[in-house]
């Protein structure tokens, strides 16, 4: 591999040369060697993690980036259910319901932790395919890792200092009663204090997954959920400290998921720094960072809203409507997880191929991913539609409950099939750097929900709720296909130089 920050360098060649060599024939010279034509790194070894990304075949990175990721999310949602068991062991209602209601203050830290993380990602991936046309590119690296990490824990420590201030208005926004207003509190207190380290573990596994090591992301969240029910296991049922114990048992898991991902990326990255000399605000940095995380943001923004309006409105429809949509869901979840795990999982790889200006295998990426999503969907389909009875008598033997409990999951199987679309062209446009794009599809997924759900609740009753996020998810894929075709040329335009901002730089060059 060539430095590219060194200024000479001696070369072999045949021809004509400059140095100390003359004529024809075989030299050896000693010259200045320009930036732009400096020969790119070394061809990525088979079966590294570069590899996947550069050059494996489509169907093989496919599989190393997807399905890790995958599994990774089934097991978190696992760890979910046994941790309710823990709380639940104590028979005290009031736990289970302040896990409950801290779900959105959690989701809002991943958020804040998504911002730099899925932002700093995919630069990095773009950026390290671009490495591979001219060296120089991947320097910079260094740098968006070290304001991503550092980001998101000076955005979650302040994060926890406005929650611990404001501790008992989050309390009542929440939604805690007199009832459960003490374990709420107790839960958030803990987690505040931990909010710092949940961002950067989270922000940690994009920068890991942007190195294309999927694998190791897998092993770190996987050994993180086995220490998290080790340490609920002493904090709770040991020593009984209810949901203090519960959150503590979280923040300390992320704490060790914060030193895997560090030490991995410290010992096997030749361009991601943590270090703080490192970080920079600058507008290279800056402006795409955000441009793509302000997206996640708003989109879980939107999904806390979007969850608390659905669950209030089926509760108004009896506690059989909302045990319906409980069991629904959840079965959906088995297929959306594994939809979101080829969405997910594929961004490294088209932002790796986009910076590297691979048009072909962008477009056999796209195409893999998406017939992917399509047979999860259609598969799972198939099987759950077979036995659906057995599936939902697992739940409940209410046949009120079981008849609701169909067109629920009906709903939510074509509503992940849209999602799963939209999804991969979201991942398009955050592979791409499109800033626009990936921000206004954000809005609109969590605008068009809300009228659609209070109009068909008004028209159409529990039905109307039923649906409205399918007709929704269609209606955002939609305007999905919209943003692609309007952004498609500026796109082609960016994958000709490796990246948008390589080809502003190179018409710049031109003037």
């Amino acid at each position: 591999m060539i430095d590219p920050s060194a200024d000479t360098g001696t070369g072999t060649g045949t021809g004509t040369g400059t140095g100390t060599g003359t004529g024809t024939g075989t030299g050896t010279g000693t010259g200045t060697v320009p930036a732009l034509t400096r020969a790119p790194d070394a061809p990525p070894a088979v079966g590294s993690n570069r590899w996947y990304l550069s050059s494996a075949p489509i169907l093989r990175s496919l599989i190393h980036l997807c399905i890790p990721m995958a599994a990774a999310m089934i097991v978190s949602a696992l760890y979910n259910v046994v941790n309710a068991g823990f709380l639940g062991s104590l028979h005290d209602s009031a736990l289970l319901a302040a896990i409950t209601l801290g779900t959105p203050m959690l989701a809002l830290v991943m958020a804040v932790g998504g911002i730099f993380g899925v932002g700093g990602g995919a630069l990095i991936s773009r950026k390290l395919g671009e490495g591979e046309r001219d060296p120089a590119a991947a320097q910079g690296i260094k740098h968006v890792s070290a304001f991503s990490f550092w980001g998101a824990v000076i955005s979650g420590a302040l994060v926890a200092t406005a929650g611990l201030l404001f501790l008992d208005p989050l309390v009542t926004l929440l939604g805690a009663d007199a009832a459960t207003a003490p374990a709420t509190r107790e839960y958030a207190t803990v987690m505040l204090i931990f909010v710092p380290v949940l961002a950067a573990a989270f922000c940690l596994e994009q920068l890991v997954r942007a190195e294309g090591a999927a694998k190791q992301v897998m092993i770190g969240l996987i050994a993180a959920t086995a220490m998290n029910v080790l340490f609920d296991i002493v904090f709770i049922l040991v020593l009984p400290w209810g949901v203090a114990g519960a959150a503590l048992s979280m923040g300390l898991a992320n704490l060790i998921l914060v030193g895997y991902f560090a030490t991995w990326l410290h010992r096997n990255s030749a361009h991601v720094r943590l270090a703080p000399r490192w970080f920079t605000l600058s507008p290279d940095v800056l402006r795409p960072v955000f441009g793509i995380g302000v997206g996640e943001l708003l989109q879980a923004a939107f999904m806390i809203l979007t969850t608390l309006v659905l669950n209030n409105l089926a509760a108004g429809h009896g506690e059989q409507a909302l045990a319906a949509m409980g069991i629904g869901v959840r079965i959906a979840q088995v297929p959306e997880f594994l939809v979101m795990g080829i969405t997910i999982g594929v961004l490294p790889l088209l932002a790796y191929t986009y910076g590297k200006g691979d048009r072909a295998r962008l477009s056999a990426a796209l195409r893999a991913s998406g017939i992917s999503v399509a047979a999860v969907v259609v598969l799972f389909s198939a099987v759950v539609f077979l036995f659906r009875e057995p599936l939902l008598g697992l739940f409940t033997a209410d046949p009120a409950v079981l008849l609701i409990g169909v067109t629920v999951l009906t709903a939510q199987l074509v509503a992940t099939l849209a999602n799963g679309c939209t999804g991969l062209l979201k991942s398009l446009f955050q592979a791409a750097g499109r800033v626009t794009p990936t921000i206004v599809l954000s809005i609109v997924q969590g605008v068009l929900f809300l009228p659609i759900v209070f109009v068909g609740n008004l028209w159409f009753g529990l039905a109307g709720i039923i649906w409205a996020l399918t007709i929704s998810e269609a209606l955002v894929l939609v305007a999905a296909l919209v943003l692609w075709l309007l952004a498609r040329a500026g796109i082609q335009r960016g994958l000709a130089e490796g990246s948008e901002e390589r080809a502003e730089a190179v018409l710049a060059e031109q003037d």
